[in-house]
């Protein structure tokens, strides 16, 4: 059987489209062409042997061989950028200030930071933890680099860029059976301190389907929502990026709570066209997210 050896532009323009829901889109990033982008899917299929896509409504979903192929891609662009940026960039030297949300802190963080440290090792990260609103004035006012943020329509910065969208969930103990509470009670709500994004598009459903609420218990970080969680105290809201193993996201009808909305996730940067290390960092937080999805 005759060695197949994938081309990095072709998977990089399958990921690419992949990603961003649209391979016209995925020409316009990449600087190509729609044909060009085409004609490459087309020879990723014909490596493959069998069809990548296939048609569901009015765009294209992955086949089984698609999902596998799209797994490999990434894999395979992350160690081929981890390559390049290694033998590019030894030189670099300085810092990247870096601010992003409390869900991202152990899953994603320690993937970006040891992949950015091998690369650059004479780099320093600096990192800050914190809400979204602090994270957008860091970045307006030049204490961040780079922020990864939700969109909040509004207020947001000159320089972001969509890099995904995640599904606003009722989040409850795991293992446990769905919500009870006794007839004209109140939902206890477990939520962060005001303001918070995720806490206002909680009350504004429960209010919007009639459902009476109350807030049982207010913390200043997720560490201190998950244990009020998980000790049934009552139900939060979050994406289910980052969960821990002692809660879980409820499926819509669980309970006969309302459907809540989804939020785009937006890479905030300082400058229109930033430095090599704070491009690097920022495609490497990419490739983390599409991990993690």
């Amino acid at each position: 059987m005759p060695r197949i050896d994938f081309d990095i532009d072709v998977l990089r323009s399958f990921a690419t489209g992949v990603e961003l829901g649209s391979f016209a889109q995925a020409a316009d990033r990449l600087g190509r062409s729609t044909s060009a982008v085409s004609a490459q899917l087309k020879k990723l299929e014909r490596q493959a042997g069998t069809p990548l896509l296939r048609k569901s409504g009015r765009g294209l979903a992955l086949t089984e061989t698609g999902e596998a192929m799209l797994g490999y891609a990434r894999r395979l662009l992350e160690l081929n950028d981890e390559a390049a940026a290694a033998v590019r960039g030894v030189a670099l030297e300085g810092r990247v200030r870096l601010g992003l949300q409390e869900d991202f802190g152990e899953s994603l963080l320690p993937a970006v930071l040891g992949r950015f440290a091998r690369a650059h090792p004479k780099l320093r990260i600096e990192v800050r933890i914190a809400r979204n609103a602090e994270l957008l004035e860091g970045v307006h006012k030049g204490r961040l680099d780079l922020a990864l943020a939700w969109e909040t329509g509004a207020g947001g910065s000159p320089h972001a860029e969509r890099v995904g969208r995640q599904p606003v969930r009722w989040i409850g103990p795991a293992g446990e059976a769905p919500l009870r509470r006794p007839r004209g009670e109140p939902l206890p709500l477990v939520v962060l301190e005001s303001p918070c994004l995720l806490r206002s598009a909680a009350i504004d459903a429960l209010d919007r389907a009639g459902i009476a609420w109350r807030i049982a218990f207010t913390s200043a970080s997720l560490a201190g929502t998950w244990a009020a969680v998980t000790a049934g105290l009552g139900v939060s809201v979050r994406t289910p990026l980052g969960l821990p193993g002692s809660v879980r996201a409820l499926t819509p009808k669980e309970a006969g709570l309302p459907a809540l909305p989804v939020l785009g996730l937006a890479l905030h940067r300082a400058e229109a066209e930033p430095p090599p290390a704070v491009a690097r960092l920022a495609g490497i937080l990419v490739q983390g997210l599409q991990g993690m999805a």
